[in-house]
Formats: C-alpha cells, sequence, structure tokens
C-alpha cells in the first residue's frame, strides 16, 4: 500500500516543500479572498448597473495556483471511488488493483458473473446492449477512464446513491429501462468505497488539485474560499499499492465516511458544529 499521500482538504497532511510555498504566499491568498468577499457583498448591496468590478489580484492569483500545480502534479493524493461489487471482485481489486472501464472490460465482468451463476448469457446480452458505451458519443466521453473524487463523502449522499446502489457502474446500469434488468444489477454485490493513493501525473487534474489545496489552506487562515471538493480520473491502471482501503456496506468506518472517517476530516460544505453532531 502506498502510504505516501496527503489530503488535498488537510494543510497538516501537506509536505513541508508544499506547505513551505503556501506560507509565502499567504498574503497574495487573502488579499485575493478578502477582496472577493468585499466585491461580492458590494454587489449584493447595489443596483446592479454597470460591469462588475474586478479582482486587482486575480492575475497573481491565477499564476499562484499555476506555480502550485507544478508541485501537486509530482504529488500523491487520497481520493474516494463509490461503487458496488461483488466479493470475488473485491478480492481481484486488492490483489490487481483499478482499471478505466472500456466496452472489452464490461463485457469481460459480465461474462464473469455469468460464470458465476448470477444471471444468464441472455440477460448479459441484453446489459451489454443497454450500455451507454455502445453510443458513439457517449463511448468517446466515458471510455477509457477511470473515475473518484478528492473528498469522501457519506453514502447516503445523493451523488452517490446510484454509484452504491448498481452493480456494474454507470456503464452498465445508466440507461436501463427494463426494470427486470434494474432490480438484478440492484441485487448484485455490495456497496463498497475504494480509498486510493492516486498520484497525480497519471491523471489531467493537478490544477483542481492546487486550487483545492490553496484553498484549504486558506481556510486554516479563517478564510472562505469557493468549494475545493472535485472529481478526478485516470486513464491509467492502478496497482494494487494505490489500494489504502475497500470499505464496504456494514463497516463502522463506510458509516463514518465523510463524517469522522478519515479521522479529522470535516466537509467544507457543512459547518464543523453539523459534522461533529453527525458523527
Amino acid at each position: 500500500m502506498n502510504d505516501d499521500f496527503i489530503d488535498v482538504w488537510d494543510p497538516d497532511s501537506f509536505d513541508d516543500v508544499l506547505l513551505g510555498e503556501l506560507r509565502e504566499h499567504e498574503q497574495l491568498i487573502c488579499d485575493y479572498l478578502d477582496t472577493e468577499v468585499r466585491l461580492f457583498t458590494e454587489r449584493e448591496a447595489s443596483d446592479h448597473r454597470g460591469l462588475p468590478e474586478t479582482n486587482p489580484h486575480h492575475g497573481q492569483y491565477l499564476w499562484l495556483t499555476e506555480h502550485i500545480t507544478d508541485y501537486m502534479e509530482l504529488r500523491t493524493i487520497r481520493a474516494w471511488h463509490y461503487t458496488r461489487l461483488a466479493e470475488d471482485e473485491t478480492v481481484i481489486v486488492r490483489e490487481r488493483g483499478v482499471y478505466p472501464s472500456t466496452l472489452g472490460t464490461i463485457r469481460r465482468r459480465l461474462d464473469v458473473r455469468v460464470a458465476a451463476g448470477d444471471f444468464t448469457t441472455e440477460m448479459a446480452d441484453l446489459l451489454f446492449a443497454s450500455s451507454p458505451f455502445r453510443d458513439c458519443q457517449q463511448l468517446s466521453a466515458r471510455s477509457g477512464k477511470f473515475w473518484m473524487t478528492s473528498h469522501p463523502v457519506n453514502p447516503d449522499n445523493g451523488g452517490v446513491e446510484l454509484l452504491l446502489g448498481n452493480w456494474g457502474g454507470e456503464g452498465v446500469y445508466f440507461w436501463l429501462q427494463d426494470k427486470s434488468l434494474e432490480d438484478l444489477v440492484g441485487r448484485l454485490g455490495k456497496p463498497r468505497v475504494l480509498e486510493l493513493a492516486v498520484p497525480l501525473n497519471l491523471t489531467s487534474h493537478g490544477y483542481r488539485a492546487a486550487d483545492a489545496v490553496i484553498g484549504s489552506f486558506a481556510r486554516s487562515l479563517g478564510r472562505v474560499p469557493e468549494r475545493e471538493a472535485f472529481d478526478l480520473c485516470t486513464t491509467h491502471a492502478l496497482g494494487p499499492d494505490t489500494i489504502i482501503n475497500i470499505h464496504a456496506e456494514g463497516d463502522p468506518t463506510f458509516i463514518a465516511l465523510g463524517r469522522g472517517y478519515p479521522a479529522g476530516f470535516v466537509h467544507p460544505d457543512l459547518e464543523p458544529a453539523d459534522s461533529e453532531d453527525a458523527r
């Protein structure tokens, strides 16, 4: 397991070099965000006539984000993947890691479930025929990617409900209209959340990660940045050394995700008091 990672939401996890860069530009970060708050407040109190005033620190702040991007692309962050897996698939993930979804990987997963007796070949063919990956536009947008999120969310969150509630991912369940097939993928497997250490050089999201760590650092200074959480994907397979943990429905950590697990995590969209109450 790779334990050399940072949490983009936790400045205490930042290494000394990254933290030093952020501290060096602390005044710029505060000036930019304080000005953003002032401009928003003044605009809301105005008659909204004329063009809104621009933030004089915008150019420098943009440069800083791009500067921190160079640092982030050399680092590994903790990320989260919400899914539904059969028991044997969970074992395989622990042993081999994860890989991007393609039409070929979807077909193989279906064939394995047929061999395991979970459904018939005819059902597998119907599921395969219904896959969004069969559509040319959807294929180019979805194929060859493995998606994650930078911040853990509680399994009750509506944004992950379908991912946890349906086996096979969006490549299988997203376009289903047959009730029997919907019921089938809803029964198969168990909700699980993969906790991963993801090298940012295997993604195209270094800039978003930089924006997130600047925001988290700013929050530690008493500022309230825009939302830091972001989705990220990789087009590369991630080996078993990237698997930090797999949280399954029924595990104490599964229930606590985003509400006390990981230790010290407070979701930026929640007030601290709300997070304490939910733990």
